[in-house]
């Protein structure tokens, strides 16, 4: 039985629905059957942690696969801030803790590669570059190399762990961590998003500290990272109308 519609990204669809069960959960159907299935494989080398959604049914061929729904679901944005850092330093230790498969095909540096390709194209829309230039680029992209030359401990990271993808499952469950893009790296990265989502609000170095400290992680190291992706977090919010004071914080830490 199919449900409502949920908000959907640019290469899938998802809506509610109910297994024959009666388990409430979600479909989610995608043009892109390589991609599906990669999300597929994801999803189930962190089913051990029991911090992702189980995977209920695919079918690569049909682009589509059905997942539990997470429950109550709240986005973590949407959580009391000041339970919040402990809520991600445990989803943190139940990810991390799952050791990465033999021969893992994706690594952080490619991550990283292709998110400074893919966005950095965008420095040559005026709005754009009129705020962030090449040079303000190329800092991001060494501090980027030098932190990524210098990983010294390597852990099964989510990839993608921002805000808006890790879930409220219920005081047993704890956050539960949606759309992983799952590759091999510095356990720093799946704290940043969190960490740079501080700017205009108690700002991204006081965030830093308390996230590090919550997280187990080397506050150094995650500042540096927040100066990697700052540009990157700037140019979603000039795309979307962003608040200035965000902007100029973000702006700040590509120097």
């Amino acid at each position: 039985m199919l449900g409502e519609l949920f908000q959907s990204g640019a290469s899938s669809l998802v809506m509610r629905c109910q297994w024959p069960d009666g388990t409430p959960a979600v479909l989610k159907l995608s043009p892109d059957r390589a991609l599906l299935t990669r999300q597929v494989e994801m999803l189930r080398v962190f089913a051990s942690s029991g911090r992702v959604p189980a995977v209920l049914s695919t079918d690569a061929q049909a682009g589509a696969m059905v997942l539990e729904e997470v429950l109550p679901g709240t986005e973590a944005e949407g959580l009391p801030a000041t339970s919040l850092p402990q809520l991600w330093g445990e989803l943190l230790a139940a990810l991390h803790a799952v050791a990465p498969p033999a021969q893992w095909p994706w690594d952080l540096r490619g991550r990283c590669d292709e998110a400074f390709v893919r966005i950095g194209r965008r420095l040559s829309e005026p709005a754009i570059g009129a705020r962030i230039d090449q040079a303000a680029w190329q800092r991001s992209i060494r501090r980027c190399e030098t932190l990524l030359d210098t990983q010294a401990t390597l852990v099964l990271l989510h990839g993608d762990l921002h805000l808006g993808n890790a879930l409220d499952g219920g005081p047993s469950r704890g956050l539960v961590a949606i759309d992983p893009k799952a590759c091999v790296g510095d356990p720093c990265f799946d704290a940043v998003d969190y960490v740079v989502a501080g700017a205009g609000h108690e700002g991204v170095e006081a965030r830093c500290q308390l996230v590090a400290t919550a997280c187990g992680l080397d506050g150094d190291r995650l500042y540096a990272w927040s100066r990697v992706i700052a540009p990157m977090v700037a140019i979603a919010h000039l795309t979307y109308g962003g608040p200035e004071p965000v902007i100029d914080e973000l702006l700040a830490l590509t120097y």
